[in-house]
């Protein structure tokens, strides 16, 4: 699936919704079905600077995609990376590069956040996208 097919689907699926505390509570969930990382990912390196919860991020190259697995150690927070997980993990590293991130604020997310969290999710995207110029850079 491209990108852009699962941003769609993330949007409409948020605008099922009627207000903030059903989406609230569906973000929880979708943090509750994130697979894990691996116990030994969640080191200092994989920590990503700028949250203010613990959220470790870890990528790898498999064949021509980046695949993403991460945690965090808030419940509200692992829902936010699941979902730009759902939306990066098993892509290519330019198609993750070029990607619009639109769909973040179709769905309302930064601004129904605390500024420090939105800071958070700034930070999350900026993670991702430095594993796909490192991974892409490798070609």
């Amino acid at each position: 699936m491209k990108i852009k097919d699962i941003q769609e689907e993330i949007v409409d699926e948020f605008s099922m919704f009627d207000d903030w505390m059903e989406r609230y509570e569906y973000i929880i969930e979708l943090g509750k079905n994130l697979p894990l990382i691996k116990e030994e990912f969640k080191t200092e390196n994989n920590l990503i600077k700028g949250c203010q919860s613990k959220v470790w991020l870890q990528g790898e190259k498999k064949d021509d995609k980046i695949v993403f697995t991460a945690d965090s150690d808030a419940i509200l927070t692992k829902g936010i990376i699941a979902i730009l997980i759902r939306t990066f993990s098993n892509q290519k590293a330019s198609d993750i590069l070029e990607a619009d991130l639109g769909f973040i604020d179709e769905i309302g997310l930064k601004e129904h956040l605390s500024p420090t969290r939105a800071n958070g999710l700034v930070s999350m995207i900026k993670n991702i996208k430095m594993y796909a110029l490192a991974f892409n850079s490798q070609n």
